[in-house]
């Protein structure tokens, strides 16, 4: 039994990215309006997936702002922080967090410690912990977040809403299914009183929820989240939106998950097609979408249209990501898999290889996406009789997964499934090499 891989689905982080810089005096003839240009373009730019130019136009509105405020203003703060936010998005976690260090610090000096905006570049942080999979590192920042923005803000204020989503995002992570549902209902509640029931924000929350019960099998709770959520997104952004596509995506998965493929199919395509005509051609949200296409034709037995799609969000992930994006890894995991379901060994493994070396060098060798991974590889070999090199995988797969998910999770479940049966065929293979012996 192969796992399940990581994103099949769009748990809605907030991060909190900065819209827009104010400014006031300056100290020579660089403007820093100028500066304010730049931000707000570089803001696009990332929203559409174009990261490189987005990337240029933060770093040369940083240069203008720390020459005309200073370095320990504010707004160097806030193009700092979505500078890291940008890296994030490209899986260059090394270079994101120091930038979100540099960001905090500044803020606590210029603002004070107390500050909301310290909260927000707290939970900034956290969220990128959770990335890394470092989600004993990212707990306590959400809290101290959420304490400040409770200190702080009105009880009913939607930041408080969302370090409350991204503190649920974490638990759901680590398979705290009941520590999750109340602090969702929590932010819904308040983003509902706060924003009103037709925000997208309500949405988004929604959304979340629903990917919660899903996890759980609770599909019928699942369903009219999704839909709901849907209706809202639909109704306030439009329904071409990029976000309608996330949520067509995930409700798709939902049907995927219970064998309602006809169901399925129709939606992700729909959710590729909003996506292609909204944001950039080589956007990662178009690689997402065409895997999990790709995977419903998996499930079907349909593998030759399954391949080209496959191969396709490969090749945009890697253009877009970079070749060593954690986001390659799954899509090479989820290749491999189907060549091993058709068979074609010898072209999975390789892949299962490469997508363990990008997990273990972009996330750290104690991440769960590789507990993942050294479980499917460990099948393959044991679909192939050559138990000894499988035997080695299961037990580093179990043991990363047991020490990140709590007993009864459904991935060590699986696991452990898994090498029961590898046990199972071993000694069945012992007593058989006996009794030729014996004969």
């Amino acid at each position: 039994m192969k796992l399940d891989k990581k994103w099949i689905t769009t748990a809605i982080v907030v991060l909190i990215v900065v819209t827009g810089n104010s400014y006031s005096a300056t100290r020579d003839n660089k403007h820093p309006n100028d500066a304010g240009t730049l931000f707000n373009r570089a803001n696009l730019f990332m929203q559409n997936g174009k990261y490189e130019e987005a990337e240029s136009l933060y770093k040369r509105s940083l240069v203008i702002t720390e020459k005309s405020l200073g370095p320990d203003h504010p707004s160097v703060a806030n193009t700092l922080c979505n500078l890291a936010i940008l890296y994030m998005q490209q899986g260059k976690y090394e270079e994101a967090e120091p930038l979100l260090k540099q960001s905090l610090e500044i803020t606590e000096k210029s603002l004070g410690p107390d500050h909301p905006d310290v909260a927000g570049t707290l939970c900034n942080i956290a969220n990128l912990y959770i990335k890394q999979g470092k989600y004993e590192e990212a707990e306590p920042l959400y809290r101290r977040s959420l304490e400040l923005a409770e200190k702080t803000l009105d009880p009913d204020h939607p930041e408080i809403a969302n370090t409350l989503n991204n503190l649920a995002n974490l638990y759901m992570h680590q398979g705290k299914y009941e520590e999750t549902e109340p602090l969702y209902k929590r932010s819904l509640e308040i983003t509902e009183k706060s924003l009103g029931p037709d925000h997208p924000s309500v949405a988004n929350t929604l959304c979340n929820l629903a990917i919660l019960y899903m996890h759980q099998g609770k599909y019928e709770e699942a369903e009219p989240l999704y839909k709901r959520s849907l209706e809202i997104t639909e109704k306030s952004l439009g329904p071409d939106h990029p976000s309608v596509a996330t949520i067509l995506n995930n409700l798709a998965e939902l049907y995927s998950q219970q064998g309602k493929y006809k169901e399925a199919g129709p939606l992700f395509k729909r959710s590729l097609e909003i996506r292609e005509r909204s944001l950039d051609p080589a956007h990662p949200s178009v690689a997402n979408t065409l895997v999990n296409l790709a995977d419903l034709y998996r499930q079907q037995g349909k593998y030759e249209e399954a391949e080209p799609l496959f191969k396709r969000s490969l090749e945009i992930t890697e253009k877009s990501l970079g070749p060593d994006h954690p986001d390659v890894a799954t899509t090479l995991n989820t290749l491999a898999s189907l060549y091993m379901q058709h068979g074609k060994y010898e072209e999975a493994e390789p892949l299962f290889k490469r997508s363990l070396e990008i997990t273990e060098k972009s996330l750290g060798s104690d991440h769960p996406t590789g507990g993942v991974t050294l479980n499917n590889l460990a099948e393959l070999y044991m679909q192939q009789g050559k138990y000894e090199k499988a035997d080695p995988l299961y037990k580093r797969a179990l043991d990363i997964l047991q020490r990140t998910f709590p007993n009864g999770h459904q991935n060590i479940d699986a696991c452990e499934n898994n090498y029961a049966i590898m046990k199972r065929k071993m000694q069945n293979r012992s007593e058989s090499d006996l009794e030729d012996e014996i004969w």
